[in-house]
């Protein structure tokens, strides 16, 4: 069995990011970057699956720069076998990105494909859904455990109502949620050895898919400073404030 697992390089979720002067993004130079943490549990998972003797290969792939190998070179020390740069400096959006998926899914022919449910950066929860649609795949979302039985994936996952259990024909798509495991650290013997595990790069136009953005960011700001709260010195003070200030009762 063959799992491709897709993954994004990030601004390291430790890091206050800040909007350009101009405001036409984030500011990006000097900043640490890193592998998306959802990402990270479903490396995770993958590799929990194989040494549970159920996989024989997992696949990493990313879109991006060349500066995307650093991420996919932390996905081998983390137990992937190969890995796939689609590598681009467009800015692609969440359908370029499953377009990209699906030639690679199609060249590969993985029997189960896991990632993050998000990426912390854009926070679209949208590449996984569109894989599934444009692939005619079955689809498993916001996974909190995932178990396989012979050609089927039986995944718990989290609903607001509590927990549902869905048994999923393979190939399949699974997307992660946070309870799903806990990510390891990548040893030093892993991170040597990484660097002689094979990585493809892929320039996206050899895919032949239109990854042309959709959308364009008018701007990007800092959210309005909360105003400092006040202390009221009874109860009808309190109602007040909210009925006349807040205007959160009537």
């Amino acid at each position: 069995m063959k799992i491709l697992v897709p993954v994004k390089r990030v601004v390291d979720y430790n890091v206050k990011v800040r909007p350009k002067s101009d405001e036409s993004g984030v500011d990006l130079n000097n900043v640490k970057m890193a592998l998306n943490p959802f990402c990270e549990i479903a490396i995770e998972e993958a590799v929990k699956l194989k040494e549970a003797g159920k996989v024989e290969e997992i696949i990493a792939v990313t879109v991006g720069t060349s500066a995307s190998q650093e991420q996919l070179r932390t996905t081998l020390a983390l137990g992937a076998d190969r890995a796939i740069l689609i590598e681009t400096d467009t800015e692609t959006e969440p359908l370029g990105i499953s377009k990209l998926l699906k030639a690679i899914v199609e060249k590969e022919s993985p029997d189960l494909i896991i990632l993050g449910k998000q990426a912390i950066d854009g926070d679209n929860n949208q590449t996984g859904q569109m894989l599934g649609a444009l692939l005619g795949y079955p689809q498993a979302t916001f996974a909190s455990e995932v178990n396989l039985e012979g050609d089927k994936a039986i995944v718990t996952r989290e609903i607001d109502g509590g927990l549902q259990t869905l048994s999923i024909n393979m190939p399949a798509i699974i997307t992660t949620d946070l309870r799903l495991n806990e990510p390891r650290y990548a040893s030093l013997p892993n991170i040597m050895k990484a660097k002689s595990k094979p990585l493809d790069v892929i320039p996206a136009d050899d895919l032949g898919v239109d990854i042309t953005p959709r959308m364009t960011t008018l701007k990007v700001s800092l959210p309005p400073q909360r105003e400092a709260g006040v202390m009221v010195e009874t109860v009808d003070d309190l109602l007040d404030k909210l009925k006349n200030e807040a205007k959160v009762i009537s």
